[in-house]
């Protein structure tokens, strides 16, 4: 197993909000410190092209032109990709050729120590324990990845020995707001 420092996680989202689609990568080491940072334009779809590509046009800009896109630019490789939306799981799957989950709080009671983990009712879901002091996290996995579950809780756990998982979603979307803020003071 590598360094703690070496490793790396991974944090992806594309969001749509009005006529705009744009998204953002971010990875950090098991410290939450980032190693690189890699986000979209806002994409803002024709008339025409909503017409054209009708129902097909979210996929489309989320998998082949925001995700493609910044998989590619990122420099670091992580050990897995936490995403902020089920439907990303499996694209960024496919496009990094590295795992990639859903995580999300949870409001469950903790389970008795970090690093535990447990099936929920619904599929591919589980609840983990990734420190010991706060609510149980919820993974949600693509369902050819339900076999390495127990390495991501491992490495989950080992992440949140020095981190908050969720945190740098949040970050994420402070550094896309700062940098429309500072687009829209540009024009």
């Amino acid at each position: 197993m590598l360094d703690k420092g070496k490793q790396l996680l991974g944090y992806l989202t594309v969001e749509a909000r009005g006529n705009y689609f744009r998204g953002a990568a971010l990875v950090t080491d098991f410290r939450g410190i980032p190693t690189d940072f890699r986000y979209t334009e806002p994409v803002q779809p024709t008339k025409l092209e909503r017409i054209l590509y009708g129902g097909a046009l979210d996929v489309y800009l989320r998998e082949e032109v925001i995700l493609d896109n910044l998989l590619d630019a990122v420099e670091t490789r992580p050990v897995l990709w936490l995403v902020n939306a089920a439907d990303l799981m499996l694209p960024v799957q496919k496009l990094s050729r590295l795992p990639a989950m859903l995580v999300e709080s949870s409001n469950r009671s903790p389970l008795d120590a970090s690093g535990l983990f447990e099936p929920t009712t619904e599929q591919c879901v589980f609840i983990f324990q990734a420190d010991n002091i706060s609510a149980p996290l919820r993974m949600t996995v693509p369902d050819d990845s339900i076999q390495g579950v127990a390495q991501f809780v491992q490495t989950l756990s080992s992440a949140a020995e020095g981190m908050d998982l969720l945190e740098p979603f949040g970050r994420i979307d402070k550094a896309l707001e700062a940098i429309g803020d500072s687009e829209t003071k540009q024009k």
